[in-house]
Formats: C-alpha cells, sequence, structure tokens
C-alpha cells in the first residue's frame, strides 16, 4: 500500500535520511526503531509532506506523494499522529476532532467519522465541550489519535504515541493501536519503546544514522540478540 523507494532527505548540509526503502502493507502493522537522530521522525514528516526529499519516491497504491502539499496527502489517505500531540489547546475536544475532519466534504461522513472515534474513545465523549488543553497527557494522546481517524486515512503514521504516558497508559494506546489495525488501516509506527512496538508490529525496520541497517518480522528482531542489547536494554 505505502511504499519507499531510495529516499533521501536533508536538513541544509545534513544528511538525515540516506537511502531508505520500506513499505507497509495493507492492514500491517510495520515499526521502525533506532536511536534518537536515527531518522525515524523525518520519515514520517516527509510521508506527510511536511519535509521535502532531495531524491527517492514515496507512493500510495502506486500514486505518487513526493510533489503533494500536506492537505493533499491527507484526502489521499495518509494521517499522522505526531509526536507530542499538538493538539490545539485552546478549543474544545469536539473543536479538535471536528478540525481532523474538514476533508469530508458531506456533514453526513463528518458526523459518522466523529460517531466511530467517540465509540473508540468514550473518555473524549464525556468531554466533547473541555477544552483539550485541560485533558490529562493519556486523554490528550486519545484526542490526537481520534483527531486523525477523523480523516478516514488508509494509512496511519503514529510518532512516538508513548511519550510522557504513565505504563498502564501505555498498554491503552497500545491496545487501541491494535484494535485500529484490525479493522482495516495500516500503521507505521515509530516508537522509543521498542519492546511495545515490535509486539504488536508484524515486521519492522531498523534505523541507524538515516540508513535501514537489518528489516525482518518483528519476532526475529525481538529475538536478535544484537537488536536486544541495543535496543531493548538487554
Amino acid at each position: 500500500m505505502l511504499r519507499i523507494n531510495d529516499l533521501h532527505v536533508y536538513y541544509g548540509a545534513i544528511h538525515a535520511v540516506r537511502g531508505v526503502t520500506l513499505e507497509v502493507g495493507p492492514s500491517e502493522i510495520v515499526t521502525l526503531i533506532g536511536s534518537n537522530g536515527a531518522g525515524k521522525s523525518t520519515i514520517l514528516r516527509t510521508i506527510s509532506g511536511l519535509q521535502r526529499p532531495r531524491s527517492g519516491s514515496i507512493t500510495l497504491n502506486g500514486t505518487e506523494l513526493t510533489r503533494m502539499e500536506p492537505d493533499a496527502i491527507v484526502r489521499a489517505g495518509v494521517c499522522q499522529v505526531p509526536e507530542g500531540r499538538h493538539i490545539f489547546a485552546n478549543l474544545t475536544v469536539r473543536e479538535n476532532l471536528e478540525l481532523g475532519g474538514y476533508t469530508l466534504a458531506r456533514p453526513s461522513d463528518r458526523q459518522e467519522a466523529m460517531e466511530r472515534v467517540l465509540e473508540r474513545f468514550p473518555r473524549l465523549r464525556e468531554r466533547l465541550k473541555q477544552y483539550a488543553g485541560t485533558l490529562s497527557g493519556g486523554e490528550q494522546q486519545m484526542l490526537a489519535i481520534g483527531r486523525a481517524l477523523m480523516a478516514r486515512p488508509r494509512v496511519l503514521l503514529l510518532d512516538e504515541p508513548s511519550l510522557g504516558l504513565a505504563p498502564q497508559l501505555v498498554h491503552d494506546i497500545f491496545a487501541i493501536i491494535r484494535e485500529i489495525n484490525q479493522q482495516g488501516t495500516a500503521v507505521l509506527l515509530v516508537e522509543q519503546n521498542a519492546h511495545m512496538a515490535l509486539g504488536i508490529a508484524g515486521r519492522g525496520y531498523v534505523l541507524e544514522t538515516g540508513r535501514v541497517v537489518l528489516t525482518d518480522a518483528a519476532q526475529n528482531l525481538l529475538n536478535n540478540p544484537e537488536v536486544r542489547r541495543a535496543y531493548l536494554g538487554e
């Protein structure tokens, strides 16, 4: 479904992503793991159109995304939940969700999308009139995911969804990611908690200094001694 081929991305003179090739199949969870600065978030930003590549291609079902504007990429079916959530703190929960559904032309489609999100996140239903900035960290992460789901993505990009959350909330968020995937949305996951990420993914890519150095089934990566030593603290 989503394919990246020989992607090169620069920040000025810094070569941040170096010839990365990867793919995400329909209804698949794929994770990118690596240390800080390995290029994981840059890849997600480039897929979303927030960062332009120097060369390489990104396609969704054969449609080239690399020259599209970010809003067109959302309409094509790719939505990102950014690191740090980036909700609109001074807007209500309802207003945040409505902004996520701006690509849906018909009011009935927006209402249906809203209802699906609220069914998945009943806590948000209880807080629709509450300002988003007053939510707990876990609720804000649910809101950020719900906002992305409002656009009915075919591929969901998740950047550090467990960041700053208590351990129990991390388990809750990962259970939600699994459910979203089981209902047909492909997921590309960047997550510092490599053990949790590999636990729900089907496949993984290991990045070092902007390059893919290893790719394998997630279970094989979990059992790989080098991966365990470098990224799982064992």
